[in-house]
Order: structure tokens, then C-alpha cells, then sequence
């Protein structure tokens, strides 16, 4: 009799165990039918993330395209027969610089490894973001615009009649002239100019420099980063009125 009793109760708690374990298949069963949702509707999701950016990309692409070729095609001055495009550029920046004219001003960088200036960026151009990581470079290249030269207004003259001068004086070179592309002078065809300056610090939408040769309200046009290992040139040559000229 305690052995019937026995077999009943195996009997019963494998049946019950054979329940549960039903009831627990069942269970992991549903979760991985909701689970095997949630990831197609995901995927899906994702796929449409995808389709739309690319879609947007397309979309800046055909418009950056459009626009190279509006400005291609909008009259310009003709020059041996060939048709030069001009292109829209705008300061991103200001220099405030410790030089208030340009007399005075070095003539070259890190001559005055003491001159401070503050280079603020037009906030609605350049977005804070756009400086991270520049404070971890030692110097960086500023591309800026000669805006006091004194003959701006032929850049708005036909070639023909801007009487830019092809040759200009060299300092120190006992009134030697030399053609303008041989020299760093602020009267060229386009008046750009670039120079090199120490990165002390980010702040905000402000680049810290030192060692400069700026005036104060230069406006830049673009800054990028000093890299010694393309940047400075082992073995490069000068003339020798330029090594002339370094050692006055």
C-alpha cells in the first residue's frame, strides 16, 4: 500500500514538473515570438532611417551641383579665351589683435612670439563644435584677407584695367622688384594672405593665438591645422635675397 502511495506522488510531480515545464516552453516560446517582432520592426525602422538619409544626401549632392553650375555659368570676365569661375566666399571670423595698424605690424609670424590676438568666429557660421580638437595642436594656419590694402577696389575692375602690378618691391633689396608670386607682398591678384600662429587656447567660439603678425580686424577665410610632418619641408631652398633678408 505505501508503495501505491509512493507511485502516485512520482506520478503526480512528474506530471505536475511536465506542466510546468510545458507552461515555461510555452512562455520562453511567446517572449521569443515578441522578441523576433520587436527586431524585425527595428530593422525595419532602421532601413527606413537609412533610405531617408540617403535620399537627404542625394538631395544635398544634386543641390551643391546645381549651385556649382549657377555660379559657373554666371558671366565672367574673359581671359585668353578661357572662362574663370568665381566663387562665393565669406570671412567665418575676426582677428582681434594687439596691432591696431598696420604700421607697426610683423611682417612675418613668430617674429613677436609675445603678440597676443583672439580670433572670433561668426557664431552663425561656425558652430562651437567645429573647433573641437584644435586646442590639441601647437599652431595652426590662418588664410585671411589683406582688407587694408589700398587698391581693393580693382579687384572690381576688368583685368584689363586693373593695372595690377606684376613686379613689386622687395624689402631690404635696395628697391629690387621681384614678380608678386615670388614674394609674400599684400598686392596680389587676390588679396589672401596665410600665416602661422601658436594655438593657445579654444574657448567657446574663440581661437587664442600668439606669435602673430595680424592686424587688428583682419578677416579669415579659413584656419587648419599645422602638421610637421608636411608642413615643414626638409631641404626646401630659397633665393638667396630671401635668406638675405632673414638674417637683417
Amino acid at each position: 500500500m505505501s508503495s501505491t502511495r509512493y507511485s502516485i506522488l512520482a506520478l503526480a510531480l512528474a506530471t505536475l514538473f511536465s506542466a510546468s515545464s510545458a507552461i515555461s516552453f510555452y512562455i520562453w516560446k511567446k517572449n521569443l515570438i515578441e522578441w523576433d517582432s520587436k527586431m524585425k520592426e527595428l530593422q525595419k525602422s532602421l532601413n527606413s532611417a537609412l533610405e531617408k538619409c540617403v535620399a537627404e544626401r542625394q538631395g544635398r549632392i544634386r543641390a551643391q551641383q546645381a549651385l556649382r553650375k549657377a555660379v559657373v555659368a554666371q558671366p565672367q570676365a574673359k581671359s585668353e579665351n578661357l572662362d574663370i569661375p568665381s566663387y562665393p566666399m565669406a570671412p567665418i571670423g575676426i582677428v582681434q589683435s594687439c596691432f591696431s595698424t598696420r604700421n607697426g605690424t610683423p611682417r612675418q609670424p613668430l617674429l613677436v612670439p609675445l603678440a597676443r590676438a583672439c580670433l572670433v568666429f561668426d557664431s552663425t557660421r561656425v558652430p562651437p563644435a567645429s573647433l573641437e580638437g584644435l586646442e590639441e595642436y601647437s599652431h595652426c594656419w590662418i588664410i585671411y584677407v589683406f582688407h587694408l590694402n589700398t587698391d581693393l577696389e580693382k579687384l572690381w575692375k576688368h583685368p584689363s584695367k586693373s593695372k595690377f602690378k606684376a613686379k613689386v618691391r622687395v624689402p631690404r633689396l635696395k628697391g629690387g622688384r621681384m614678380g608678386v608670386f615670388a614674394t609674400r607682398s599684400p598686392h596680389r591678384p587676390c588679396p589672401i594672405g596665410l600665416t602661422v600662429a601658436k594655438v593657445e587656447a579654444v574657448q567657446g567660439n574663440m581661437l587664442l593665438l600668439s606669435g602673430v603678425d595680424l592686424v587688428d580686424g583682419t578677416p579669415v577665410l579659413d584656419i587648419k591645422p599645422y602638421l610637421p610632418y608636411c608642413d615643414s619641408i626638409e631641404g626646401a631652398v630659397v633665393p638667396n635675397w630671401v635668406m638675405v633678408f632673414s638674417l637683417l
